[in-house]
Order: C-alpha cells, then structure tokens, then sequence
C-alpha cells in the first residue's frame, strides 16, 4: 500500500468551485449546493484505498454529527477508472449506500477539481468556512490501517470545532497520509 502525504494547500486559500456528476442522486451538484451555513468539508476518497476503508465508519459518524451544526459534507473521487474499475460512478453509488454515506459522493472524471484543490491522496480533508476559504487540510487523525490507534476524527472534529464556536485552532494542521489519486497518463 503507497503512502502519499496531502500537499497542504495555503490557509485562506479560496475554494475552487465544481460541477460534478453525484453518483447517489445520478444528477450534478455545484459546490454551492453543498456548501454548509458554518463551513464545508470536502474530502477526496475512493473505494478501494484502505486508508479510506480504515475510517470509512468514523468518517460516516463525524458527518452526521456535525452536519446539524451547518457543516456540508462531500466526498469526491478522482481515480482514473480505466485502471482503477471499482472506483467508477456505479461502484461508487453502491459503496455510498452501503455505508450509508450522510453526503454527496461526486465522480471528477477529469480530475481537473482534484488538480485544483492540489489534492494528492486518499483520503484528503479539506475544511472550509462559511465564504468558502479554507482553514483546515490534512488528516482525519493519527490513525493508520496498521498502527493500532483507535479511529476518532480528532484532527478533523477539533478543526469544525473550532470553526462552529469561531474559535483559532492553534493545533498543528498534519498532512494526511493515505494513497496517491490514481492519475490517467
């Protein structure tokens, strides 16, 4: 399994708008649709990473909790699906229902929204305020498939912390570490 390290986009950073094909809803969602009153967590994941399946569960729990705070949820795959099948739009459908995914799970066929979020791997956390500037990106917590560490969320929930109560979140912001986005050529 690679193990690829976010590239931490710039604080401040405005967020890139999308228009991406939902493959729970089969319609397109825009970043505005999604975005929530009090910030927006989009995060890059796919199917088949086992770093994204070793939080898969937390990450559905985090979303639900936070969520009735005003945060927006959404999860986007960039894989390249000629080499990568399980992570193609109809995969992608049935993986969300199956884990009962709280959020919008958008296919970037392009990859072009990847690239513009410089996001590197899977999973990578990008958090939002209300007028869309960024104020958090790296991991979900220190967890790994093979370290032991219980799965918490505690780097992501303490950033949303600190954004619902409009609070500076003075913890060091990790790089997430997971597999690279699996690039066409």
């Amino acid at each position: 399994m690679a193990r690829t390290a976010s590239n931490m986009l710039p604080i401040g950073t405005q967020a890139p708008n999308f228009n991406l094909f939902d493959t729970i809803a089969e319609s397109k969602k825009n970043l505005n649709e999604i975005k929530g009153v009090k910030g927006t967590v989009i995060t890059f994941i796919c199917n088949h990473c086992p770093f994204v399946i070793h939080i898969n569960d937390k990450l559905v729990s985090v979303a639900n909790e936070y969520q009735k705070f005003g945060i927006g949820f959404v999860a986007i795959s960039s894989n390249d699906v000629n080499n990568y099948p399980q992570d193609g739009p109809n995969e992608m459908k049935l993986q969300a229902l199956k884990l009962g995914y709280p959020f919008p799970y958008l296919y970037d066929e392009t990859q072009d929204i990847a690239k513009s979020y410089d996001a590197a791997c899977t999973p990578d956390f990008f958090v939002f305020d209300s007028e869309l500037k960024l104020v958090y990106r790296g991991q979900f917590d220190d967890s790994r498939p093979e370290n032991n560490i219980n799965v918490d969320g505690k780097d992501l929930k303490n950033a949303l912390n600190c954004l619902i109560t409009n609070t500076s979140n003075n913890q060091i912001q990790k790089p997430s570490i997971g597999c690279n986005i699996k690039w066409k050529n």
